[in-house]
């Protein structure tokens, strides 16, 4: 069991690095077994992703209507817009992580509480996010995603499914590789964001009914709403970075949490 203070903490950070690529799982990992607090348990991380999935519908909500107007348009025929382009961008995207998903949970609960993996994990994709950062062309707009970009973004998603890769790591990663400009690579990984979360909230939840008796209902609500409030801020903070600054301080970041986790737990 987990008092409100470590809520608070637990939740502040789940929603300021669910959108940062600097993997929610190492600081989840991470500050728990610093601080000798209890696992947080399966109704607290429910709890912190549906924040997280509010954070993103509320910031996008304007871009998500007119996806989903255009996607609905086009499934009575109406041509093609760039909207309805990403919304089916954004299906594929998410079937593809849907079904690596099932097939890889195992692993991912495995590792998921192992510090070692996910020290690894995140030191070396961001290693990869500072390659692509500085290789990538960063020429193209969010209406410029072509399917070849869907598929290779989509497909390194699946990746995310290991803790300490970041989901918004990866992508933005494999993004800015494939020539999207900073802010539109983030854009398209929050977007995408939105059925991978609510999927994972979907399939978590069905496990928590059976221990339903057993949540801390007090905690779990008001984690949600401190996820939800960080993550908004988060979002709205990290795409107005994006306009002006590289992503070199995300990946120093990312090098030094990586080696503190090798060196508390090697």
């Amino acid at each position: 069991m987990i008092d409100y203070f470590q809520a608070f903490w637990l939740a502040f950070l789940q929603g300021l690095t669910e959108f940062l690529p600097i993997s929610s799982s190492g600081h989840l990992v991470l500050v728990p077994k610093l601080l000798g607090w209890p696992d947080q348990g399966l109704a607290f991380d429910v709890a912190v992703h549906v924040g997280s999935l509010i954070a993103v519908l509320t910031y996008f909500r304007r871009d998500i209507g007119r996806i989903c107007i255009d996607w609905f348009r086009s499934l009575l025929g109406a041509p093609p817009t760039p909207y309805s382009r990403l919304a089916w961008s954004i299906a594929f995207a998410t079937v593809m992580v849907g079904i690596a998903g099932i097939f890889m949970e195992p692993i991912i609960n495995l590792w998921l509480r192992d510090p070692i993996p996910v020290a690894i994990a995140t030191i070396v994709f961001g290693l990869l996010l500072g390659w692509a950062d500085y290789a990538g062309k960063k020429n193209r707009t969010i209406g410029q995603i072509t399917w070849r970009d869907v598929l290779m973004i989509g497909s390194a998603q699946v990746l995310a499914l290991i803790p300490g890769t970041s989901r918004s790591g990866i992508t933005i990663t494999t993004g800015l590789a494939m020539g999207l400009n900073r802010e539109a690579a983030a854009r398209f990984s929050f977007l995408m964001a939105i059925p991978v979360i609510a999927l994972a909230g979907v399939w978590q939840g069905g496990k928590l009914l059976n221990q339903a008796d057993s949540v801390q209902w007090g905690i779990v609500i008001f984690a949600t709403a401190v996820s939800a409030l960080v993550a908004y801020a988060c979002i709205h903070w990290f795409l107005g970075f994006l306009r002006r600054y590289s992503l070199s301080i995300f990946v120093i970041y990312r090098i030094l949490l990586g080696g503190l986790l090798l060196w508390i737990f090697l």
